[in-house]
């Protein structure tokens, strides 16, 4: 059976991505969303789409809509129901072709238990695990709680201590009944100086399995890939043979089809490999893959699926260069990548450094915890590792970003990083390397942006003025005292005043020159005290960004006149994210301990905890369990033991 319409089920730069790759293999295309999606670019990138009343999890409904558009093919995308074996059965049994590996074996991969028995078998090395509470003690510590059922960092919790281990797995059994629809979990040995190291492998209906060599995810947070490359810096020939020949013994053993990847831990010290899970399905990192060895692997399920063969062996697979790849998401590492949301005022890659961006949103997008933070990917390909990476971080500066809080920052200033580029990335890099988690700004730098924006205002102040539009900036009949603007950038206030004189130069603060070149309704060119840059600049109400050499300056512009502001009640621990209560594990009038959990939250189907910063009594709960809450809503007040001061955990 061959195909010439595809319903994609997924969204966001996944289904972009397919879309893509279908429309240049001539194949009409068709989306499914939801409400929140209705506005989203794949919608619009789809020749037509249909409109989901449930979720994306809602197999029949895709089915139906299948049918409905007369689509012949289903792609799953990555993630909700890409790994769900019944739902690829049922796409089956409706006569359409499935995008991705046999349902078999997404049933034999998918409960990772069983899969890890498959591996042993296939005689791939695995590490100590159980299933039962009981068998922490035959594994050790540490050890890790998984969910069996799913992967993608939920489910996930390292377990240092035996005390520790009721509440991780009560937690972890919760994730994943909330992700996967199945509570079952198991516990594994836990190597913590320790390599993410994956397999990609293809394999079509005639028996052909290859692998296209390796991935490196080492760089996480919460168990999640941040940032992958190709080739991993400590995978020499020998160990990539070995780990190759383990991937296809087990891709033979079960009978793989299409795309897929084998996850394995590697020992840092040891350079051993053990075995982690088969993900069957295109993984969020494969351009990584498709830049080395000049594949489109999407092109590749297509050809799979339609019954091609893939008509080339091991040994004419080649890989050249080195890629790195970046999620850049909605969250704010400097307050432990907690989600973020609110709308993208800004968002604009640079035309240059040339790198391949796979985005799911536009510019005015407004983003929520309805959906997984990831707002886009971003894949630099070099010769080396070293330009690779800089090219990279280069492409992540340029980006005019606002509106959000983003991971940019914390991912340039990683690629920049002397132990990023040495290679010493294990899983724990995070932890162990104070690599700044946000934008830190030199006084010159924060002066020089705070000067264009303001004199960028003063422009479109006069750009749009009802009269006298032509006057000159702060032309006055009279010596009145100079024009000031006042911006405020997180703690920091800057008082940019300024006067314009005859020759078009501006006097700005206590000496400084600055010269417009070009201004229009996006950007300045403007030279301040010699040093010349053109600079994006976007508005958004009180809101300013500003385009500097390593990113994005947020200001807010303060009003002349400020109204009152509300007072904060003492003692209120206020949420630290937009999410949903769990639960609420004080009640009023009881005593806490410093540390205690006092409220649990769920936001992108990852649960969060709320702690008491001291100890003290609960006042008053402010929120009962299923309320959706915004960032920085009162959950409760503590007062405090003695004259201590709470805050949010």
């Amino acid at each position: 059976m061959t195909f010439s319409s595809l319903l994609v089920a997924n969204r966001g730069e996944i289904a972009r991505r397919v879309i893509r790759a279908a429309r240049e293999g001539g194949i009409r295309t068709v989306a499914v969303f939801v409400d929140a999606d209705a506005n989203a670019p794949f919608v619009r990138d789809a020749d037509e789409s249909v409109r989901l009343v449930t979720s994306y999890l809602d197999g029949d409904a895709i089915i139906a809509a299948a049918k409905l558009t007369s689509a012949d093919a289903i792609h799953p995308g990555y993630g909700f129901l890409s790994e769900n074996a019944e739902f690829a059965a049922k796409v089956d049994a409706a006569g359409l072709l499935w995008i991705g590996p046999p349902s078999r074996v997404i049933a034999a991969m998918g409960d990772k238990v069983e899969a890890k028995k498959l591996a042993v078998a296939a005689g791939v090395p695995v590490l100590p695990s159980g299933e039962k509470p009981e068998d922490a003690a035959t594994i050790g510590y540490p050890l890790i709680v998984k969910a069996a059922a799913g992967g993608g960092g939920k489910g996930m919790h390292v377990v240092t201590t035996p005390e520790h281990l009721d509440e991780a797995l009560a937690t972890a059994r919760r994730e994943a009944q909330g992700a996967f629809g199945d509570d079952r979990v198991f516990l594994e040995r836990y190597i913590a100086a320790s390599r993410h190291v994956e397999i990609q492998i293809l394999g079509d209906r005639h028996g052909t399995v290859v692998h296209f060599a390796e991935r490196d995810c080492s760089i996480q947070r919460r168990h999640q890939k941040l940032i992958e490359e190709s080739p991993s810096p400590i995978v020499d020939d020998e160990l990539r043979d070995r780990m190759g020949s383990a991937a296809l013994a087990l891709a033979r053993a079960i009978g793989y089809e299409s795309a897929g990847t084998v996850e394995f831990l590697v020992d840092d010290a040891t350079r051993e490999f053990y075995f982690l899970e088969v993900n069957t399905r295109l993984q969020v990192e494969h351009p990584v893959t498709e830049e080395v060895s000049d594949v489109d692997l999407v092109r590749e399920q297509f050809r799979v699926a339609n019954g091609e063969p893939l008509g080339y062996e091991q040994d004419d697979v080649y890989f050249a260069g080195c890629a790195i790849e970046v999620r850049l998401c909605a969250e704010d590492p400097s307050v432990g990548f907690l989600p973020a949301t609110g709308t993208l005022w800004a968002f604009e890659p640079a035309g240059e450094p040339l790198v391949r961006w796979e985005s799911g949103v536009t510019q005015g997008d407004v983003v929520t915890v309805a959906f997984d933070p990831l707002l886009a990917k971003v894949i630099a390909h070099a010769p080396t590792r070293l330009e690779a990476a800089s090219t990279l971080a280069l492409a992540l500066e340029r980006l005019h970003l606002g509106g959000v809080a983003t991971n940019r920052d914390f991912l340039a200033q990683v690629l920049r990083s002397e132990h990023f580029l040495r290679g010493d990335t294990t899983t724990d890099f995070i932890e162990r390397y104070e690599v700044p988690r946000e934008q830190v700004l030199s006084d010159d730098e924060l002066w020089w942006a705070a000067v264009a924006g303001a004199l960028w205002l003063q422009g479109e102040s006069r750009a749009h003025a009802p009269v006298l539009a032509l006057v000159p900036s702060g032309w006055r009949n009279a010596r009145l005292p100079r024009q000031r603007t006042t911006l405020r950038n997180g703690e920091q206030r800057v008082d940019v005043d300024y006067r314009r004189r005859r020759d078009g130069t501006f006097e700005v603060g206590a000496n400084s020159l600055a010269r417009i070149h070009n201004l229009d309704a996006s950007c300045i060119d403007v030279e301040i005290d010699a040093r010349r840059a053109r600079s994006r600049v976007t508005r958004a109400g009180s809101s300013l960004f500003v385009q500097f050499a390593r990113g994005t300056v947020a200001f807010e512009i303060e009003p002349r006149f400020s109204p009152p502001q509300l007072e904060v009640a003492a003692g209120g621990l206020n949420a630290p994210m937009p999410g949903v209560i769990l639960e609420i594990r004080a009640l009023a009038g009881q005593h806490v301990a410093a540390g205690d959990t006092l409220v649990v939250m769920e936001a992108m189907k990852m649960e969060h905890v709320v702690l008491a910063a001291s100890a003290g009594t609960v006042g008053e709960v402010l929120v009962t369990v299923g309320q959706q809450v915004d960032s920085g809503a009162a959950l409760l007040t503590l007062d405090a033991d003695g004259d201590a001061i709470t805050s949010d955990g």
